[in-house]
């Protein structure tokens, strides 16, 4: 479990599409608000998912290869090779020319809510799920699985925190070499989005088969 959480989580954070957003963001006025209520909204989400999955499993973990365990696992497989094959098309797809989207030009004016809520639509929802079909192993009478989830939330989140208090403790650095990496992320997007997909789907895509098999 303790690996396929780092996996993802990494894959999670170092996502150009909602990174580009915050440095967006966070370039705006009152953009180290808005970036807090992004950042907050963000890992929010992720905590909810994790602590609705513990829930619903009572936080034990069905045993190996019962129904629950199997569905999660299967879940995952499927997740993993969605990524694959996603990652195998936009390898193959004619390279587009980048156009900021339109929302971009009305950051200025964009309230916290509406970052917040920016959070919410940039999620990577399928790497989440992944996540949650990960969370149904964890055991929570265990200390080193609470710490792997926290693990897990806070590496998810770990790029967009790192930004965040860059900004805060040095504005006016922070603006020159944020804007700098915008630039590149905007820039190798689609390499970044196809080597993410690709890496995270094989991965979760031979452990899933493995745990199947084993």
């Amino acid at each position: 479990m303790v690996v396929d959480l780092v996996v993802i989580g990494t894959a999670i954070t170092l996502g150009p599409l909602h990174n580009s957003a915050f440095i967006l963001l966070l370039a705006s006025r009152r953009g180290v608000r808005k970036g807090l209520a992004f950042l907050l909204s963000w890992l929010a989400d992720l905590v909810a998912v994790v602590a609705c999955v513990v829930l619903l499993t009572g936080g034990a973990p069905p045993l190996h290869h019962s129904t629950p365990s199997t569905a999660a696992v299967a879940a995952k497989l499927g997740i993993g090779v969605g990524l694959v094959l996603f990652g195998g098309y936009r390898f193959r797809r004619r390279p587009r020319p980048h156009r900021p989207p339109s929302w971009t030009g009305r950051v200025d004016n964009a309230s916290s809510a509406t970052a917040a809520a920016l959070a919410w639509l940039l999620q990577p929802w399928a790497l989440v799920a992944a996540g949650a079909a990960t969370v149904v192993e964890a055991d929570l009478s265990s200390l080193s699985d609470w710490l792997a989830l926290t693990g897990y939330c806070l590496l998810a989140t770990l790029s967009l925190l790192v930004m965040e208090l860059y900004t805060v403790w040095a504005p006016a650095a922070a603006q020159a070499r944020l804007s700098a990496l915008r630039t590149w992320l905007e820039h190798h997007q689609d390499p970044l989005i196809v080597t993410l997909s690709l890496l995270a789907g094989l991965w979760l895509t031979a452990s899933s088969i493995y745990a199947l098999v084993a």
